[in-house]
């Protein structure tokens, strides 16, 4: 059979990677300075890791403006063979970029983004819209569709969501959220608090905590003040963790769900 001319080729290395040529002008910046200039990314999968990073061609890196590691870190970043910091306007980043020991990756530079918040570059954009967290996985979804199905959530016997008009977020590999407008969540029954978390698929959410008795996760419910354009309709809605509240949805009452979630919650 004869393979789709447009179909995506994902290979892989003796040593775990997964990678595949993009086709997306990335750009990373430190302050003002363009660190990484390419129209030519390749996207790299580590093992055990759900999100992908971005490596480049040399050619495409200002390799002026590294050094190697002074502290380079070990086994990291699958075996990688020379850390890099990153020398610019009289600031120093540790460790901010890497080359993996794979053949077919030889010429490449990846670097962090910001899911290790003390070594990065400070802007990604992928041709002008500005990436947060971490680079998009081109085969993952992200899908909000307004609904009319029944959810009820309940949190220790007590019902603190009951709405016939949430928003659904499928998204790739993790279970569907139901997003509930606040006339029908009982917020007075929490508490804001100060945690915040990214996505790059969805924006910056704000939390709150259940105030009531019971054994309940912090920050169990969250909302998008201001979500990215792909998921607009869920602006302003609530969303609660299926790993750690009662959910039933049209009368039937769902699984908690085991997600790369579900540790966090539990901490």
């Amino acid at each position: 059979m004869t393979s789709h001319p447009f179909a995506r080729t994902i290979r892989s290395t003796p040593e775990g990677l997964l990678w595949e040529p993009g086709e997306r002008w990335v750009r990373g910046y430190k302050g003002d300075v363009a660190v990484v200039d390419s129209r030519h990314p390749v996207l790299v999968w580590e093992p055990g890791v759900p999100v992908p990073l971005y490596a480049f061609p040399q050619g495409d890196v200002r390799t002026d403006l590294l050094r190697p590691a002074k502290n380079p870190r070990t086994g990291a970043h699958s075996g990688s063979r020379i850390f890099y910091d990153l020398d610019v306007d009289g600031e120093s980043v540790e460790n901010v970029a890497w080359t993996f020991p794979a053949d077919d990756l030889s010429g490449y530079i990846a670097f962090e983004w910001f899911r290790h918040w003390d070594s990065g570059l400070d802007h990604w954009y992928e041709e002008e819209e500005e990436i947060f967290i971490h680079p998009r996985d081109p085969h993952k979804r992200v899908d909000a569709l307004p609904s009319s199905r029944h959810v009820v959530v309940e949190i220790a016997g007590r019902v603190v969501a009951d709405t016939r008009r949430p928003v659904l977020v499928f998204e790739t590999s993790l279970p569907t959220r139901y997003y509930i407008p606040r006339e029908d969540v009982r917020l007075d029954l929490f508490t804001a608090t100060d945690h915040h978390t990214g996505c790059p698929y969805k924006g910056t959410a704000e939390y709150w905590s259940w105030s009531g008795a019971g054994d309940v996760p912090r920050n169990i419910v969250w909302s998008y003040p201001d979500p990215l354009p792909a998921v607009a309709p869920v602006k302003g809605l609530l969303a609660f963790y299926n790993e750690a509240v009662d959910l039933t949805v049209d009368g039937e009452r769902q699984e908690r769900p085991v997600t790369p979630f579900t540790a966090s919650l539990r901490a």
